[in-house]
């Protein structure tokens, strides 16, 4: 297939090259001379590299597109800047990925594009599913929501659309687990607040697993989660990251401590979210880490 890739460079993107030696990508990359170097060792010359989409008057040529693009949403603190940097960076190049298969007389048949568990919010302990419809105001629903909406414009008798619901995705050499392991290297981590709230997780390999699941499956469309079917709380997550580090696990980070140092985007730390991918399992895909403790064990492993 001829894929066009955005967000190629990113943590879920570089890995996902790998899985697509077989196909001629086209990555839209801010840098193409810094993309190069990133990707030396993944690119066996099957990725072209465009700056701007700009160049495009449809995509007539391209048989998918796979769109991984945004601003990392818990880096920085949430200013109204950072807010719109978050915005933009997804929706602006959303819209014009869809304003260009609307322009197509032959489009892609598959739109692929990112979202995230945030488009749910905190329900609690309470398990559920793609079926959950939820209308809230805060912040990272109010992301999803619209993020999700542009990409379901490209829905047709032509393009099915599919929405990638991302959990926190766990991996080497990067991510939120890079972050998560140094006060456990440095013999002080564990929970954060009670730890009650449940951490919806998925492992780097079925992340991208999923995702060409879901490209080859010609009738996969709408929303789904990518996110291991066994969630967990926080606690029990610290506890066993703690444990395949052989590091201790006593201390706990105060709820009003993060509010203070992350404000509004604390809520990402906070929020429980057991979300389940009924839509992936039904359609028979096999996660290779369903458990979090083989999942750690795998990364911690790789990583030494």
């Amino acid at each position: 297939m001829k894929l066009l890739l955005t967000g190629g460079t990113g943590f879920i993107g570089r890995e996902l090259l790998k899985h697509l030696t077989t196909h001629s990508v086209t990555l839209l990359t801010r840098d193409i001379a810094s993309a190069k170097r990133t990707l030396n060792h993944t690119d066996l010359g099957n990725i072209d590299y465009i700056e701007s989409l700009d160049i495009y008057n449809d995509l007539n040529e391209f048989d998918a597109v796979i769109n991984l693009a945004g601003e990392p949403i818990a880096d920085k603190r949430w200013s109204a800047e950072q807010k719109k940097r978050i915005c933009d960076s997804r929706w602006k190049v959303t819209e014009k990925i869809v304003e260009l298969i609307h322009a197509s007389t032959k489009p892609p048949s598959t739109f692929i594009s990112g979202s995230a568990v945030g488009y749910y919010g905190d329900q609690q302990d309470h398990p559920f599913d793609e079926s959950l419809k939820v209308h809230q105001d805060n912040f990272a629903h109010t992301v999803c929501d619209r993020w999700e909406e542009i990409a379901m414009r490209a829905q047709s008798d032509q393009t099915r659309v599919c929405i990638l619901r991302t959990g926190v995705v766990l991996g080497d050499g990067g991510g939120a687990l890079a972050k998560m392991m140094l006060p456990y290297k440095l013999g002080v981590g564990g929970p954060i607040g009670d730890g009650s709230q449940y951490m919806p997780w998925i492992h780097l390999l079925d992340m991208v697993r999923g995702i060409v699941f879901l490209l080859e499956t010609d009738h996969a469309v709408g929303p789904y989660n990518l996110c291991a079917p066994h969630a967990v709380s926080n606690a029990t997550f610290s506890k066993t990251l703690a444990s395949t580090l052989g590091r201790p696990h006593f201390l706990m980070t105060p709820k009003w401590a993060l509010k203070l140092a992350m404000g509004e985007s604390s809520c990402l730390l906070f929020d429980s979210v057991r979300a389940k991918p009924k839509k992936l399992t039904e359609m028979g895909f096999n996660f290779s880490f369903p458990h979090i403790d083989t999942a750690l064990k795998n990364i911690v492993s790789n990583a030494r």
